[in-house]
């Protein structure tokens, strides 16, 4: 059965019934960039929350007009945080760790902000928990397949992340127009690889990610 593209608050709603009083909601993006840094988001809900921003998806579902406009309501929502590891730390330590070190970073700015991250059941999407071995203390971590598209934490976690890496990566543009990453957001496209032909690698590339560019 395919899963809704549409969001909800329904896993939200089971863990709160079973004696949660915050649930974090936990997305990356940037995974799969040859540029930039990794990051991820993480947002909080609150018990009692019956109501999420209207048109709120996965952000990879919304196109980046709808995200902009999706962000300060998703802010509004509830509390929340970007954390970022950088295209140095992910050549050095891996992509798996540096997402985890992400991660923490993000909580560790929203329990400064005054949520209780250690009272939290944390959402993670998909089927591998990246995040507990980066953890110095642990949290109730609980993953789930399609939860950026099934969950309305996860979802606005989502358009955290992405919204503000976008940012980041459209002020790189304005130091590095030669790799386009206005567009490509520091993916491998075919400009961003005629840039590096071009002009070579700088410190936001991931170096031991880039070999040759595709034919």
């Amino acid at each position: 059965m395919a899963l809704s593209k549409d969001p909800t608050l329904e896993y939200e709603q089971e863990l709160f019934g079973a004696g949660a009083s915050i649930v974090i909601g936990i997305d990356e993006v940037g995974r799969g960039a040859i540029a930039g840094p990794v990051a991820v988001g993480v947002h909080a809900v609150l018990a009692g929350t019956r109501e999420f921003p209207e048109g709120l998806r996965d952000s990879k579902l919304l196109s980046e007009k709808r995200r902009e406009i999706l962000a300060p309501l998703v802010a509004a929502w509830g509390g929340g945080a970007v954390g970022y590891a950088s295209a140095e730390e992910i050549d050095t330590r891996g992509i798996t760790g540096m997402l985890g070190e992400a991660a923490r970073r993000a909580l560790l700015e929203l329990h400064r902000s005054g949520v209780p991250v250690d009272r939290a059941v944390i959402i993670l999407d998909g089927s591998h928990d990246w995040l507990t071995p980066s953890l110095r203390a642990p949290l109730d971590v609980r993953t789930r397949v399609g939860a950026d598209r099934s969950c309305a934490s996860v979802a606005a976690a989502s358009v955290r992340a992405k919204v503000a890496r976008d940012a980041l990566m459209r002020e790189a543009h304005d130091a590095h127009p030669e790799y386009a990453w206005d567009s490509n957001k520091g993916y491998g496209s075919k400009a961003h690889f005629a840039g590096i032909a071009g002009h070579g690698l700088t410190e936001l590339h991931r170096h031991t990610w880039i070999k040759t560019a595709p034919r």
